[in-house]
């Protein structure tokens, strides 16, 4: 792939694994890290539309299949990771780590606490409507810039995200690159302190020292966590995958986790296969149990390891 006039990095066959929380997969057939909107823009229009695009976070919701990607991925960077705010509307480049966009709203006096423990950037977490605390993205969604496969520059707002449980609209191949968030508004102090709160539950009930990538399914009745003492956990993901003997269950490297057995860990040694497959026993095992099919929360994408 020849792009006159690029100013960002194109690198072909780019391993994938080191960019991903759980460190597995194959490469992509080209890496773009692009140096601003601008430079992403020229990039998707010079692009041959048949090309696949891929938009890449910090890989903390990902299973990059062994046999890698045949896509272009584009991951954003250092150009996209601003935190701007005016009053109660906090304005985040797409790379922006959530957490980071949690603390700096927080010293403003802007609720969007619930971001603090979600993993990942933004771009991610409005794409997937990310939620925790019974609090979503699209609670505090205003609008997004988004470059289109045609190279187009659009500003889209809820309607057009069409936002679900854990989902998005957002067109195939759109990188967005910035959201503006609207939170209520509050005492930094306070909002700090819950946020220590949420944290201090957090590491008492999820391996965050492991190599996971979050919760790996959502939950069958379409609701997150609450947090609150009156949440009912009868169709938790975690509790049906309990119910069906499957916490602490390996495969390979892989394994459900003992301290939270919604969350997938890689062990060790781990390959993309160890990990896909355990998951899909695990939907097996709780189908055989239950009657409930879980569904991935946990995106796979590429194509398994040639025989």
């Amino acid at each position: 792939m020849d792009i006159d006039g690029l100013r960002g990095r194109l690198t072909p066959n780019r391993a994938l694994a080191d960019l991903t929380w759980l460190r597995v997969g194959g490469p992509a057939d080209y890496l773009f890290q692009p140096a601003d909107i601008e430079d992403l823009s020229h990039f998707m229009r010079a692009c041959e539309p048949s090309v696949q695009v891929f938009p890449m976070g910090v890989g903390s919701n990902l299973i990059v299949r062994d046999g890698g990607l045949r896509a272009v991925v584009v991951r954003l960077g250092r150009g996209f990771n601003s935190i701007e705010i005016d009053g109660d509307t906090v304005t985040a480049g797409a790379a922006a780590l959530d957490a980071h966009v949690a603390r700096k709203a927080a010293d403003a006096g802007v609720d969007l606490t619930f971001l603090r423990t979600i993993p990942g950037s933004v771009g991610g977490a409005v794409r997937m409507n990310a939620g925790c605390y019974g609090s979503y993205v699209a609670d505090v969604f205003q609008s997004a810039t988004v470059v289109l496969r045609t190279g187009e520059v659009v500003e889209l707002g809820p309607e057009a995200l069409n936002f679900a449980y854990r989902q998005s609209d957002l067109a195939e191949g759109a990188v967005l690159v910035s959201a503006k968030l609207r939170g209520p508004l509050g005492e930094p102090a306070a909002l700090h302190a819950r946020m220590e709160d949420q944290l201090a539950k957090r590491d008492a009930t999820q391996p965050t020292k492991e190599r996971s990538a979050g919760s790996t399914f959502r939950n069958p009745a379409g609701f997150s966590s609450t947090g609150r003492a009156d949440d009912v956990h009868d169709l938790k993901a975690w509790k049906v995958i309990d119910d069906a003997g499957m916490r602490g269950a390996r495969r390979g490297g892989a394994q459900m986790s003992e301290k939270h057995s919604n969350f997938m860990i890689n062990a060790g040694g781990a390959t993309a296969a160890d990990l896909e497959g355990l998951g899909e026993e695990v939907r097996k095992e709780v189908y055989a149990n239950s009657g409930i099919t879980l569904e991935w929360e946990i995106m796979r994408v590429g194509d398994p390891l040639s025989e």
